[in-house]
């Protein structure tokens, strides 16, 4: 496979700010790669790096085999969280004037279509719904067939069918050869879309693999979680493992198979409960429990006017 982007021990401060710390990874051909980290965890300025509009202070990038600041702009395209196009150009109008930026571009009725947007290309940008205008930001990014996709949070008020809508091109994209390193806070969507994951915590790279390997590794057990007042001494001498909080009681290591018996010795000891609820561990308890902690450090604080981590 061919390393398409790559960092090796990026480091950017501000001031005394730590954005990046010695930040490495590498991306191929068609992967997804999703970042996740709490704000000011780096996500941005990582991206920023990537793409050549924040020049690290140490370290090195490439993208395409070169600087990135090197790279032809028409084989990239990025997204930012924050995009606000002119609202008095209809959804067509911005994209052909995003195309008309390249020698080369996709057909602009095919992009509409793609981003769901065909039925309401017509309208003005500022009177379409939030999800509606990330939907248009999207297709602007991809009005020249980018061969490496940076979106930072790009189902960012979209409805669940639009999310889900972005989440089946990317799927497509990638499928093509498109590699895409995408920022997101949201864990399912980290979980259904990447390859592989990349938590960044103050400006570190503190773990990266696949879903899979990260829920496996880090995620915790399966667990019971009983809407009840009992203390942990309602199963005392039952076998089980169990805590509690907040009005709840937690019986920890159980596997679909074993809910019914835990359900039954819940009803032996007389433990009234309003509500059972089954959990497995996913990227979300992954995500908390090696960041959880990093990110109220000293160093999590936000960066100068006009520099966003």
């Amino acid at each position: 496979m061919q390393n398409v982007l790559v960092a090796e021990e990026l480091r950017r401060t501000y001031g005394e700010v730590v954005a990046l710390d010695g930040v490495s990874l590498s991306v191929d051909r068609g992967e997804v790669f999703a970042l996740i980290g709490p704000n000011g965890a780096g996500k941005t300025t990582l991206v920023r790096a990537l793409t050549g509009t924040t020049d690290p202070d140490a370290g090195r990038a490439s993208v395409l085999g070169a600087a990135p600041a090197d790279v032809d702009r028409s084989r990239i395209a990025l997204l930012p969280q924050s995009f606000s196009p002119p609202g008095r150009l209809t959804a067509r109008e911005l994209l052909r004037y995003y195309a008309g930026l390249y020698e080369r571009s996709r057909p602009i009725e095919e992009v509409l279509e793609e981003v769901g947007m065909a039925e309401d290309a017509d309208a003005w940008y500022e009177t379409l719904s939030g999800g509606q205008q990330r939907r248009v930001c999207v297709g602007t990014a991809l009005v020249n067939d980018p061969e490496v996709l940076f979106l930072d949070e790009p189902t960012t008020g979209i409805d669940p069918a639009g999310r889900r809508d972005i989440r089946s091109l990317i799927d497509d994209l990638a499928a093509g050869g498109t590699t895409v390193l995408l920022t997101t806070h949201d864990m399912n969507e980290a979980e259904a879309l990447a390859d592989r994951v990349g938590l960044l915590a103050d400006g570190r790279l503190v773990e990266t693999g696949s879903p899979a390997d990260l829920v496996r590794e880090h995620g915790g057990e399966s667990r019971l979680v009983v809407e009840t007042d009992a203390g942990t001494d309602a199963l005392a001498g039952s076998g089980y493992r169990v805590s509690a909080d907040d009005a709840r009681l937690v019986v920890h290591g159980i596997g679909p198979e074993a809910i019914g018996d835990a359900v039954a010795a819940l009803e032996r000891a007389d433990v009234e409960y309003e509500s059972l609820t089954w959990t497995q561990p996913g990227l979300e308890d992954v995500y908390l429990a090696l960041a959880g902690e990093r990110s109220a450090g000293p160093r999590a604080r936000a960066a100068p006017a006009g520099e966003t981590r």
